[in-house]
């Protein structure tokens, strides 16, 4: 008799544990697929009104969206880009990201925008082509990093960079720089708009 109580409980147990994996993966689909309603409204055209409560990607979602930071997206793009400039550096490089989000020259997806140029070796966003491991080194940049692209995501940051598509390290001068109207200058980095709004 006793035998069988330790098959039924070990049974149950094992019953549970599929059922909690399967409600995970069903939670993290829907968490997805919100990601891809706001990430598809952010690219729309002059899209300005904000998702409504039930519409913002949670932290608790945001997590399950990309459990270990293996998806090129914008968390990542902010935490390489900007990992010792605290929040407002790290904002900035998110608006720079979601300024490109759809507009003209650019393409539609945030993984699409990071990724572009390396086709032809020419990234637009360093850390993606420099050839080193893109894992993040330290926890609690990585946390404000993963934090901002949610944010940003939902459209819950202010523009820090009006309205910038560019930007480049401080001590650097790039030949591009003088095609450009200079917005702002935060932490580290010299961020740029085009003349016409058009991207080049």
């Amino acid at each position: 008799m006793r035998q069988i109580w330790v098959v039924i409980f070990l049974a149950t147990i094992l019953l549970a544990g599929q059922a909690t994996a399967a409600d995970q993966a069903q939670k993290a689909e829907a968490a997805e697929n919100k990601a891809g309603v706001l990430e598809q409204n952010s690219a729309a055209k002059g899209n300005k009104t904000p998702p409504s409560p039930s519409e913002i990607i949670t932290k608790t979602e945001a997590q399950a969206v990309d459990p270990v930071g293996k998806e090129p997206l914008d968390d990542r793009t902010i935490y390489w880009e900007a990992k010792r400039e605290g929040a407002a550096g790290m904002e900035a490089i998110a608006n720079v990201v979601m300024n490109r989000l759809g507009h003209k020259g650019f393409p539609n997806t945030i993984c699409e925008v990071v990724r572009q140029g390396h086709e032809r070796g020419a990234c637009q966003f360093s850390w993606w082509c420099d050839g080193r491991s893109d894992d993040a080194e330290e926890d609690k940049p990585y946390a404000i990093a993963k934090e901002t692209a949610r944010k940003a995501l939902n459209r819950q940051l202010p523009d820090r960079t009006g309205g910038a598509m560019y930007f480049h390290q401080r001590k650097l001068t790039p030949g591009w720089s003088g095609k450009y109207i200079k917005t702002v200058e935060i932490g580290e980095h010299v961020f740029y708009k085009p003349h016409s709004g058009a991207a080049k």
